[in-house]
């Protein structure tokens, strides 16, 4: 029984996540073939911003979701209302300011990580119009989860896959067809967003979840301190973007940079199934928690494990064997293709811990062990910033890349002691 619950939720939200993904890979394709190199170091660079928006309401959306999970489990129908009232309210605010703050603050940001020249116009371009958007894309992230929270996993899953259709049509349409290049890109980015919002808020509504909601200040503080957990796993790899574009650039110039971009595209997809089996999870693991039943939770945890080191396993085998295949798809130069078949594989060794981080952090803010979760999330871009800063005196560029697969396993040790040491459930 338990198994095929674990599967009914794990599975869609695996398939949610690896579109959320296609995305970003869709965009780079579309830019690749059409602009070439430079449009694809552009995207990848300005990307971390538009991520920003996401992680944002990814991060409100869980933060609630797991409060809401928890008190599905306690039977505490008062507590549901309030914390859906406080999630709603997070996501309102959060709508109106990062699109004030990013429609001024874009241009200077991409300057910050290193973007120059063609790469900052282009960037510019990119998250001028993916500003604009920003609440849909904070709403349509931001109720996911609590669909899930309400065995919506299903529709969840085919809210993400029509909104990526419907990226992928007006990809085609606007860089292609009527060349509006990484401007076209945004636009297309943000009309699959708003595809994804509305069956959600559909979903809510049918249910009277919105109807009903009760806005209590002081539920705020409480989602707030679990969000700031999913906030940092789904940004995570994003200031791990960022920071690896700025060693690319500094040790091996544009080419390094396209060469990054498609490996961040393709390490992407399996970052995002990954983080799909630990939050496809979450929704019994808060409920369990809420009912106090242990056994059901250490059981879950386990085909969590399990799961997750079966599909890093499987594609850090398909990536390998496609690694020569991987960059004419994209579009790009021999030399960047070269560059990627050689640099695909370090990334690909670290897939493992991967693994093992993200089951890891979502159990632990599932069962509100806020602290040990931030430790593993906030840790892993100080790791990474730490090596990609030494690491590159002793192996030069491949330094930069080799620092992704060490920081992660280091955490990894980390995780198993914390994981080890925390009050048994």
């Amino acid at each position: 029984m338990l198994k095929k619950e674990f599967f009914k939720n794990v599975l869609p939200a695996m398939l949610a996540f690896a579109f959320s993904g296609i995305y970003a890979i869709v965009d780079g394709w579309f830019v690749g073939q059409n602009i070439g190199d430079t449009g694809l170091a552009a995207i990848n660079i300005a990307y971390p911003i538009a991520a920003l928006i996401q992680a944002v309401g990814s991060g409100i959306g869980m933060g609630g979701a797991i409060q809401l999970g928890i008190c599905i489990g306690e039977k505490d129908e008062k507590g549901q209302r309030e914390f859906m009232g406080g999630t709603l309210l997070l996501l309102s605010a959060a709508c109106l300011i990062l699109t004030g703050v990013l429609s001024f603050c874009g241009a200077p940001l991409l300057r910050l990580f290193g973007a120059e020249g063609e790469i900052l116009r282009l960037g510019k371009e990119y998250i001028q119009i993916i500003s604009w958007g920003a609440s849909c894309q904070i709403l349509s992230t931001g109720l996911i989860p609590l669909i899930r929270n309400y065995d919506g996993a299903f529709l969840a899953m085919a809210a993400m896959v029509g909104g990526c259709i419907t990226n992928v049509l007006f990809d085609w349409l606007f860089v292609s067809v009527w060349q509006y290049g990484i401007a076209g890109a945004a636009a297309a980015t943000l009309l699959g967003q708003a595809v994804t919002l509305i069956p959600c808020m559909a979903f809510l509504l049918a249910r009277k979840k919105l109807q009903t909601a009760v806005y209590r200040p002081n539920r705020l503080a409480e989602i707030g301190v679990v969000a700031l957990s999913p906030f940092g796993l789904t940004l995570s790899p994003h200031i791990a973007l960022v920071i690896l574009n700025k060693g690319a650039l500094v040790h091996g110039g544009e080419t390094a940079a396209a060469c990054y971009a498609v490996v961040s595209y393709v390490i992407c997809v399996a970052q995002l199934l990954l983080q799909g089996v630990g939050d496809g999870a979450q929704p019994l693991v808060s409920r369990f928690f809420g009912l106090r039943e242990k056994a059901s939770i250490r059981t879950i945890r386990r085909y969590s494990y399990l799961f997750s080191f079966g599909v890093a396993l499987l594609c850090a085998l398909a990536m390998f064997l496609l690694r020569n295949q991987i960059p004419p798809f994209f579009g790009t130069s021999k030399e960047v293709g070269r560059m990627i078949a050689s640099t695909l594989p370090i990334f690909l060794a670290g897939l493992g811990f991967a693994a093992f981080l993200r089951v890891t952090t979502s159990y632990f803010y599932a069962i509100r062990q806020n602290r040990l979760a931030y430790l593993l999330i906030y840790g892993e871009p100080l790791l990474l910033l730490a090596g990609v800063l030494l690491l590159p005196f002793i192996w030069d560029l491949n330094g930069v890349w080799i620092a992704v697969p060490a920081a992660q396993g280091i955490l990894t040790l980390l995780g198993g002691f914390l994981l080890k040491k925390s009050a048994p459930i």
